[in-house]
C-alpha cells in the first residue's frame, strides 16, 4: 500500500534523522545549498505571481512546487533538520550526539543562506537588468516585503518580536508538518498531495520561514529596501530561527515522537471493569 501507518512513518523521521546527522560536511552543504536555492527561486516565483495577478491566493497556491521538487530531490532545509535530526539522538541512535545534531544544524544553515543568497543576487540583478535601472514591479515589491518584515515589527518593539517569534513557530509547525507528510507515501504523487497542503497554510499566512526569507531579505536590500542588515538579523533572521526550532520539534517532531515511537501502554481491562459491571446491572451488552 502506498499509505503508512504513523508508527510506521515515525520510524522512518527517526531513520532520516541518524542519516543526515552522520552525512559528510560536502554532501550535508551542497545538499542544503540546493534547497536553499530551489526555494528562494519557488518564493521568487510566488511573488512574481502575487505581483501579476493581485492576487496573494493564487501565489500560496503555487508556491509549494519548489518545497516539492526539493524534497523529491533530497535536499535539506534547516527547518526540516530541526525537526528530524534531535529524534535519532532521543531515540539513542549509535552515533548521534549533542554535537553531531548541532554540527548538522550549523551546516545546513551555511549551506541554505548560500543557495538563498545565490538566487537573490540573480533575481536583484534580472529585475534591474544588471543594476543598471531600477527595480521593476516585482523588485520594488521584494524591497517593500523586506522592509513592513523588519521595520515593521521593530515599530512595536517587544510585541513585534513575540508576534514575529510565534509566526516562525506556526510556519514551522506547517512545513514540518509536509515534511513529514512527505514520508506517508511510496509514491510520488502521494508525497506531492500531502506536502501541499501544508505548506499553503504557511505561506498564505505570511508565517516567517527561516531560509525564504535568507532570499526575501538580501534580495530586499539590494534592491532598495528602506531596513538595514542589523534590522534584518535582529527583527527578522534570527527570532525567525528560534521559532522555526521552536515550532517543528515541539509541535511535530516531539509530539509524533512521544506518541507513536514511545506510545504508552494501553489500558487494561481493570480500568474499565466498574463501566462494564454498570453495564450488566442496568441490563446492557
Amino acid at each position: 500500500m502506498s499509505y503508512l501507518s504513523p508508527p510506521e512513518f515515525v520510524r522512518k523521521m527517526i531513520d532520516a534523522g541518524e542519516s543526515k546527522a552522520a552525512m559528510s560536511t560536502r554532501d550535508t552543504v551542497i545538499r542544503a545549498y540546493m534547497a536553499g536555492a530551489i526555494l528562494a527561486l519557488a518564493a521568487a516565483f510566488a511573488v512574481t505571481i502575487t505581483v501579476q495577478t493581485g492576487n496573494a491566493l493564487v501565489g500560496a497556491l503555487l508556491f509549494p512546487v519548489g518545497f516539492c521538487l526539493l524534497y523529491l530531490l533530497g535536499f535539506d532545509l534547516l527547518t526540516g533538520v530541526f525537526t528530524l535530526v534531535p529524534l535519532a539522538w532521543l531515540d539513542r541512535r549509535p552515533g548521534v550526539t549533542v554535537r553531531s545534531v548541532l554540527r548538522n544544524w550549523g551546516w545546513v544553515f551555511v549551506g541554505n543562506f548560500a543557495g538563498a543568497l545565490t538566487v537573490a543576487a540573480m533575481i536583484s540583478a534580472i529585475v534591474t537588468f544588471g543594476f543598471s535601472v531600477d527595480p521593476d514591479e516585482v523588485g520594488r515589491r521584494l524591497g517593500e516585503i523586506g522592509e513592513s518584515r523588519t521595520v515593521g515589527y521593530a515599530e512595536h518593539g517587544a510585541a513585534g518580536m513575540f508576534t514575529l517569534f510565534l509566526r516562525g513557530v506556526l510556519c514551522n509547525w506547517m512545513v514540518s508538518t509536509g515534511v513529514v507528510a512527505a514520508m506517508m507515501s511510496s509514491s510520488v504523487s502521494g508525497k506531492v498531495i500531502a506536502m501541499w497542503m501544508p505548506i499553503i497554510v504557511f505561506f498564505y499566512m505570511g508565517f516567517e520561514h527561516s531560509v525564504v526569507n535568507m532570499f526575501l531579505f538580501p534580495s530586499g536590500l539590494m534592491l532598495g529596501g528602506g531596513f538595514s542588515i542589523g534590522d534584518y538579523l535582529l527583527w527578522n533572521e534570527i527570532p525567525t530561527v528560534v521559532g522555526n526550532l521552536v515550532g517543528g520539534l515541539a509541535f511535530v517532531g516531539l509530539t509524533l515522537y512521544a506518541t507513536h515511537a514511545r506510545t504508552a501502554p494501553e489500558r487494561g481491562v481493570e480500568a474499565d471493569e466498574p463501566t462494564a459491571k454498570r453495564a450488566v446491572r442496568l441490563g446492557g451488552p
